[in-house]
């Protein structure tokens, strides 16, 4: 056994890894880029090394440096966790030239499986089923757009050369191909460093179903039951569980047993995982997808009712240990519900967000897979994801109700999250019923919260004791012999809190409250300048406006009303510009992109509204932008006659 492993990787998955080498006594070296010094991962291990700048193509893609550093380090292995070079066959193969254990197959595995081309063909060899299309790693744009023609609408354009739903586009008429073949070439170069695409038939009403599968160095190879993965939105999964509740048990041992053999035929050593699309009308209809050559994000749920260590027994296996038990022992228990806590805004067609992180808890009692701590810095460097919220139970319905207790329990404040909305999802008729397909995520519209005049009392309430500590300075005529009312702006509502101590009034549009002077148990709050962030297990996190009412006066700026007709292309998040495809002058239709901003591995495209004449453009391809930086400036188009 090693007695000191590096993690070539950061964030929630570092953290993961470091508590099974803690728990089986192995040293742990953390790895880290300029923006992850402080880090928890970096914190948590016995030992970091600075591996290069903020950009990941510096640091955790580069597989020189990283194995630099475990030799630096005295590591033995080299651990990947999943994204960055986790499938990246130079990596393995770095670690066989330098005598390191890499923690995953061998890197001809990782190549063969890790292109879907190949493993597609493996699959065919090994008489797997797959979906029906074009696979051809050398097609120009011209070949694609014949084989999608050929393969009939909805198609489905995805990279060769990597998974994780970067670069899939979904074409549905024939005015989208030659946008969709730029747009997933480009994402797919910046994601995998190879723009190559295929081509497949978009099933529809699909469920996406995985096997776990593990293989050691002596040819045994078990499977650990399936997952379901079928909650996705724009190709990323969002809710994972442990077993399916679709599939019945004879597709099931079909399914795993096609899994197992198509291990078994690539010689694949370690931990991995077989996915398949399976039709909603037709579940012994399956078909293979692809092979992610390493650990997934959900394994949790698969630990948790098989009861066995997925890190640990990659770990075991890299060092030539065999499997100590048979497909016969391995016993799934129980139910397990995963979600995925990303730094994004649903309000705003979940773009991705950052900030710094005022309070970070996990809830009592659940596992939380967690990367972040509570004064962490969360950029746009790298992939949303912060944490893992985890449910067993010994039923499905009991799993999601634990599910949707410890989402309501689980704080973040400082930086807008998808926790409410995931809450929201496990309660959903559709979960709770398993009814649901790929495309569900999409057609439902999440209703934006409404500001309650309870949650504004409660606000109120918070802000107190901000307000006693800078009352010489608070200019809300503070005077002797006794307070004046205090009085704020709400999110666009006036209220005023009159008294102090034990009890205090409230006042919200004409109607007076009357409170105790604290916030009330579970309500836990943050003040960050002009915005105080709350959650409440009523209300959940809500980020309100705060303003004194001087402010009021304040009426906007003289620009606005120069811009008047005008429409400004804004950046929905903090990125980098990677396309302006538009000049000044230029006429261009609605719906039009006018530029690309691309953060945390998600490119966000901003269109016209209506049809017009670019008037200026403020920024170009590679330059770092701030949320709501104006990027380009639209007046309507003149119209003739």
């Amino acid at each position: 056994m090693f007695d000191t492993v590096l993690i070539a990787n950061r964030g929630e998955i570092a953290m993961r890894i470091i508590a099974t080498l803690r728990r089986i006594g192995i040293r742990s070296v953390a790895v880290y880029s300029d923006a992850d010094a402080d880090a928890p991962h970096v914190r948590s291990a016995d030992a970091a090394v600075r591996i290069g700048p903020t950009p990941a193509r510096q640091s955790y893609l580069d597989p020189t440096r990283i194995v630099a550093a475990a030799e630096a380090t005295g590591a033995q292995a080299i651990h990947p966790g999943y994204g960055f070079l986790s499938e990246d066959p130079r990596l393995a193969r770095a670690c066989e030239e330098a005598g390191i254990a890499f923690i995953g197959p061998p890197a001809d595995v990782i190549a063969r499986m890790g292109d879907k081309i190949a493993a597609k063909e493996a699959a065919i060899a090994a008489n797997v089923p797959v979906v029906p299309g074009r696979h051809d790693a050398d097609m120009d744009d011209a070949a694609i757009a014949t084989a999608i023609a050929h393969v009939g609408f909805p198609a489905l354009l995805k990279p060769a050369a990597g998974g994780g739903g970067k670069g899939m586009r979904v074409i549905e008429r024939a005015e989208q191909i030659e946008e969709s073949i730029v747009g997933a070439r480009r994402e797919a170069l910046a994601s995998f460093g190879d723009d190559a695409l295929l081509v497949e038939r978009f099933v529809t009403s699909p469920r996406h179903i995985e096997v776990q599968v593990l293989a050691d160095a002596h040819g045994h190879v078990v499977h650990l039951g399936e997952r379901e993965c079928t909650l996705q939105r724009r190709h990323q999964k969002v809710i994972e569980e442990a077993p399916s509740a679709f599939l019945d048990d004879d597709v099931r041992a079909e399914l795993c047993a096609s899994a197992v053999r198509l291990a078994e035929s690539v010689g694949y050593v370690n931990a991995g995982t077989v996915e398949y699309v399976v039709p909603g009308d037709a579940p012994g209809d399956f078909a293979f997808l692809e092979m992610n050559t390493r650990l997934q994000v959900e394994h949790p749920v698969t630990e948790m009712v098989t009861g066995l260590d997925l890190v640990e027994w990659q770990i075991r296996i890299a060092a030539g240990e065999p499997l100590t038990f048979d497909q016969g022992d391995v016993q799934v228990t129980g139910h397990a519900v995963e979600t995925r806590v990303y730094a994004e805004d649903p309000a705003r067609d979940f773009v991705p967000t950052g900030g710094a992180v005022r309070l970070w808890q996990s809830a009592a009692g659940m596992r939380t897979d967690s990367g972040i701590a509570t004064g962490q810095e969360i950029g746009s460097a790298y992939d949303p994801m912060l944490a893992k919220v985890i449910a067993h139970a010994p039923t499905r319905g009991e799993a999601l109700l634990r599910l949707r207790e410890g989402l309501s329990k689980t704080v973040l404040l400082g930086v807008p999250s998808n926790i409410d909305y995931l809450a929201w999802l496990a309660e959903l008729p559709e979960m709770i019923a398993g009814d649901m397909d790929t495309g569900t995520l999409g057609r439902l519209r999440y209703p934006e919260p409404e500001t309650d005049t309870d949650l504004l009392v409660m606000a109120a309430v918070a802000l107190l004791p901000d307000a006693q500590d800078t009352t010489w300075r608070a200019a809300d005529s503070w005077r002797l012999g006794g307070p004046a009312p205090l009085r704020w702006n709400l999110q666009g509502r006036e209220v005023t809190v009159h008294g102090e101590g034990p009890r205090v009034s409230v006042t919200v549009g004409g109607e007076t409250y009357e409170r105790p002077g604290v916030v009330p148990p579970g309500v836990v709050t943050a003040r960050d300048n002009d915005v105080l962030w709350l959650h409440t297990p009523e209300f959940g996190h809500r980020q309100l406006s705060v303003r004194r009412p001087i402010d009021q006066h304040l009426k906007g700026r003289a620009a606005d009303a120069d811009a008047e007709g005008h429409w400004q292309a804004l950046s929905p998040m903090p990125g980098t510009v990677i396309d302006v495809p538009v000049a000044v002058g230029d006429l261009i239709d609605e719906g039009a992109a006018v530029a690309v901003v691309e953060a945390m591995k998600m490119e966000h495209s901003l269109r016209a509204p209506w049809p017009g004449r670019v008037i200026e453009v403020k920024t170009q391809p590679g330059s770092t932008v701030a949320r709501h930086d104006a990027l380009v400036i639209l007046a309507p188009a003149q119209q003739e006659g």
